[in-house]
């Protein structure tokens, strides 16, 4: 990684473990304490953004993020998780 990221995450601790745990599984605890969801596990999106490509056949880890449904007036009225595909920067290569 050449190049400094950061992405918009606003996960829970809960959230971040679940991502470690992945990483952990696949790549060992090692590359998991280099885990950083601000800035080497991103969307797709984001890593095309940032000018990097998922590299083919990559499988993507599984996480969720909470959406906030909110009326006219800015309040929040409803709350459910929604399930996000995130790719590591092992799975990832700039373009």
């Amino acid at each position: 990684m050449n190049k400094k990221i950061t992405s918009n995450w606003t996960g829970s601790e809960t959230t971040e473990s679940l991502v470690r745990k992945q990483i952990s599984n696949r790549w060992g605890s090692e590359e998991a304490e280099r885990y950083d969801p601000k800035a080497n596990c991103l969307t797709i999106r984001q890593w095309n953004k940032n000018g990097y490509r998922v590299r083919k056949g990559e499988t993507a880890l599984k996480s969720y993020i909470v959406i906030e449904k909110k009326d006219d007036k800015g309040t929040v009225i409803e709350t459910y998780p929604k399930r996000i595909n995130l790719f590591y920067q092992k799975q990832v290569e700039q373009v």
